[in-house]
């Protein structure tokens, strides 16, 4: 492995996935590892998690963490004192930026709420809070177990505990017009600190709502053409109120963007922990993918019966590298660094390919970064099948 590949995940920064897989209910368009119990020994699962922790730091030696995010499931449901041990193994393993960026994922209910300043001693110092609508009846449609008047209540709590939160919003629902979804985005936005989530509703196979679009019973969707207007909505609303799209479905002021999710869009190193968490690590080897068991208690099996909950670690080819690079980086209001592509691929993007896009106004060029125009953003998936082939 060259110097220049050893070192390339320096490009996207080092971060720590944590993922908690547990839930209080189970979202019909959720196709996430989460699974709802009764009870969870979270003495116990402190424990694992910090042991992972603890043997990916023996293999990453000498580096320092720019972020640490727990996901789930939801994750607002672990205890203070398990998030707290989590962060200690953590920093034993690794050295911690100056400014790291520590965000947890919650949900609004008024258990969770209680648990925020908990958090914050922790170390927690930003929350990215699961709101996904902001009327009641469409609540219920998505099977969340808050009201508006909770998040509400719940988001001025968690103001008064984090410096940064972000929420998440879904449009393109069952009945939902532009005319609904600009003034649930006004209202977003006045509500908003400095970063949004707002994510088109796609209906995944193995879901409730995969299960009833499959038996003809998921009625009133918007129309592919009525969700692209949404997302054009989307775009136009919030960048006029500051907050631009700096990735498909994220908007934050100048300098709030969420600096984890950028480790994964800008091809940095991450390692993760939990039941199906996956990571990517640059090692003596090469870089590898890695995988852990899914289901929860397999997972905490292997690894107090074996020392790891990994069940698959693989080396991953340069030219896959560069295919996953290029994925993720043109997401990026930034685009794609070419001559790094070039460097993982061993060749250019093919000159033709880009200057047919250009000459159609679907990418531009400037400071060597390749991007995607905004009349590109929305066939993005088009623009990549031609920049792959």
């Amino acid at each position: 492995m060259t110097d220049a590949a050893q070192s390339d995940w320096r490009a996207g920064g080092f971060g720590l996935y944590v993922h908690w897989p547990f839930c209080a209910a189970k979202c019909p368009y959720c196709d996430f590892n989460s699974h709802v119990v009764d009870r969870v020994d979270q003495r116990r699962w402190a424990d694992a998690l910090s042991s992972e922790i603890a043997r990916l730091g023996a293999e990453l030696p000498g580096r320092n963490l720019g972020s640490i995010f727990f996901g789930g499931g939801t994750p607002s449901l672990m205890a203070p004192e398990t998030v707290d041990s989590i962060l200690r193994a953590a920093r034993t393993a690794w050295g911690f930026v100056n400014d790291i960026e520590i965000t947890l994922e919650a949900n609004p209910t008024s258990v969770e709420k209680s648990r925020f300043r908990g958090y914050a001693e922790a170390g927690v110092n930003r929350l990215s809070m699961g709101v996904q609508a902001l009327n009641d009846p469409d609540l219920r449609r998505l099977g969340r177990m808050h009201s508006v008047a909770e998040a509400r209540a719940a988001f001025e709590v968690a103001r008064s505990c984090f410096d940064r939160v972000s929420f998440d919003l879904i449009y393109a629902r069952q009945g939902q017009d532009r005319a609904a979804w600009r003034a649930e985005l006004s209202e977003a936005l006045s509500m908003a600190m400095d970063h949004l989530s707002l994510y088109q509703l796609t209906i995944e196979p193995g879901t409730a709502f995969g299960a009833r679009a499959a038996a003809g019973k998921l009625r009133d969707l918007p129309t592919d053409d009525l969700s692209a207007d949404m997302y054009l909505d989307t775009q136009e609303t919030c960048a006029a109120a500051g907050m631009a799209g700096y990735e498909i479905s994220n908007h934050a002021v100048p300098g709030a963007e969420s600096r984890h999710n950028l480790v994964y869009w800008r091809q940095g190193d991450w390692a993760a922990v939990g039941p199906g968490a996956h990571g990517r690590m640059t090692l003596a080897e090469g870089r590898a993918a890695t995988e852990a068991h899914s289901a929860p208690g397999a997972w905490l099996d292997a690894v107090e019966r074996n020392g790891t909950g990994e069940s698959l670690r693989a080396f991953i080819p340069a030219d896959e590298q560069a295919m996953e690079y290029l994925l993720m980086s043109m997401r990026l209001s930034e685009g794609l660094d070419e001559a790094r592509y070039a460097r993982m691929a061993g060749a250019p993007l093919n000159a033709d390919v880009v200057s047919g896009l250009e000459d159609l106004a679907m990418v531009r060029r400037q400071s060597g970064r390749l991007m995607a125009t905004d009349q590109g953003r929305p066939v993005l998936n088009a623009i990549l099948r031609e920049l792959a082939a």
